[in-house]
This record gives structure tokens, sequence and C-alpha cells, in this order.
């Protein structure tokens, strides 16, 4: 997928970069798969809200993604590319041979009527689907998971990808696109390549009703809030409001928020980087 410049006739497309969806072949999601989803707009059951600046947007069904690839063996073959509205990804339409249908999160470089497999013994190519200790060191991969039948969690934004950098006993290793390395069961799943969409990056709304579109409301900055609504409120002009931190006073931008007794921790090699 490519981006592309609008000719400037509104206020609101003169600074818009949008997706050209040239990648997609139907506007028709598979109905079997299609199922509502209903939003809360930030209120709980009781009608107030705890979460602010979400709300409105246009309605979306939710397409059901396969994120285990549990059919092993199985061929399928890419019916379609489509757009997800829950996700910057596109995803394909797989057609089993055994007459199932399922979605699956379309790779980097996918074509309609490519076949996909899942499995010990599959090669390594783009959309296959693998255990890590059966993938080639060095390989791309996206849609890990983090234990065993799971499914995947890791790596699947439009984009993002991972790196099989190297296996010790019964784990992998991978490095991810945080710049984190660490430890996985060799056992995981994982699909081979990149995941689709990798322009999403680039484009730019250009107008705050295009944020609206999609289900966010304004949000106002802390520094411009009174001392009774934010830490960093009150002053004379514009004043900076200090170090930063959330609403509810708890340090931003640099403060680790994560537990030091976390178990995982001891399956991390190399932190994220800053």
């Amino acid at each position: 997928m490519a981006v592309k410049r609008f000719k400037p006739v509104t206020p609101g497309t003169r600074f818009r970069v949008g997706g050209d969806y040239s990648d997609i072949t139907t506007n028709v999601p598979e109905k079997s798969l299609v199922v509502s989803h209903k939003k809360s707009g930030g209120r709980n059951h009781s009608g107030k809200m705890t979460i602010r600046n979400v709300g409105g947007g246009h309605k979306k069904s939710y397409r059901l993604i396969d994120f285990k690839r549990n059919k092993f063996d199985i061929p399928a073959t890419v019916a379609t590319i489509e757009y997800d509205p829950n996700r910057s990804a596109r995803i394909i339409l797989l057609n089993y041979v055994d007459g199932e249908k399922r979605y699956m999160l379309a790779p980097e470089g996918i074509q309609v009527g490519q076949t996909v497999l899942s499995g010990d013994a599959v090669p390594p190519e783009v959309g296959n689907t693998l255990p890590l200790k059966s993938i080639p060191l060095g390989s791309i991969i996206h849609n890990i998971e983090m234990n065993p039948g799971q499914g995947g969690i890791i790596a699947r934004s439009a984009g993002t990808y991972a790196q099989l950098s190297a296996r010790d006993g019964k784990y992998a290793i991978i490095k991810l696109p945080s710049g984190e390395t660490r430890m996985i069961l060799a056992t995981c799943l994982a699909t081979i390549g990149t995941v689709s969409n990798s322009e999403k990056a680039n484009e730019v709304l250009g107008k705050a009703g295009r944020k609206r579109w999609l289900g966010r409301r304004p949000r106002v900055r802390g520094v411009a809030m009174n001392p009774v609504d934010h830490p960093m409120g009150g002053g004379e002009g514009r004043a900076s409001g200090g170090h930063p931190r959330s609403r509810k006073g708890l340090l931003a931008k640099g403060f680790k928020t994560r537990d030091k007794k976390k178990s995982s921790d001891r399956y991390i090699i190399e932190r994220k980087k800053k």
C-alpha cells in the first residue's frame, strides 16, 4: 500500500495524507465471520464516564481473526485482501480445502491466490505459521505467541515485526519492535513476514473531524487546566507545569511503571530502548 496527498480544495484536505487502498480487493466482508461491535463511549455499567476523550465514531462490525492459526497441515488459499476498521493492518480471507473460511492478518507482499500453511514441517515462507523451533534464525516474524496455544499477541499492528535471533535450549530469543530482547518458549507459534500496511505511520488525518469519525473526542492539555483539575494546571501565563505527570499525579516521561517483582522479568534479556 502507498499513501497519497490530496489536492487542497478544502481546509481538511490541505494537509491530509491518506492511504490509496489499492491493495484491497473487496469491500464486502465474509458474513459468517462478522459480529456486532457495541461501543461504550467510555462509560461503565452505571453510565459514569471512566475513560475520557472517547465517544462517537462510525459504526463498526468486528471481524473474527484467527490469531491461533491452529489448522495444521491444511492448505488455505488467499481469497481476498480486506480493510479492517478495528486494526491498522489489512486482513486476508482464507479458504481452506476442507471448506472452512477464516480471517488472518495480512503479511506484507501476500497476493490473492497464494497458498498458506500452518504446522511443524511447513516451509518458512511469507504467510506460513511455524513453531519458533522450526523457523530459521534471522527470520522476520509477526503474530507471535507468548504461551503455546494462546494465539499471537506480539507484533500485530501495521508494519511491525520481530526477528528470531537465537535459540537456547527450550527457549527462542527474539528481538521485538521496541528493541527489547526476550526469551519465548520455542514451541510457541509465529508467522513469517512483516505485518502489512507499513505506510500507515505516514498518514495524516488533516482535520479534527476525521479523529471524531474514529471515535476520539477532544483532549485538553493538563497545562491548560486549573490547579483543581490537574497537577500541571495553573500558573501565570504559559507556565510549563513542572515535571510531566498524569491527572492523578503519577509521574510520566521517564518514570518506570512496570512492577519490579513481575515474574516475566527473568525472560527479558535486554530492556527496550528509551
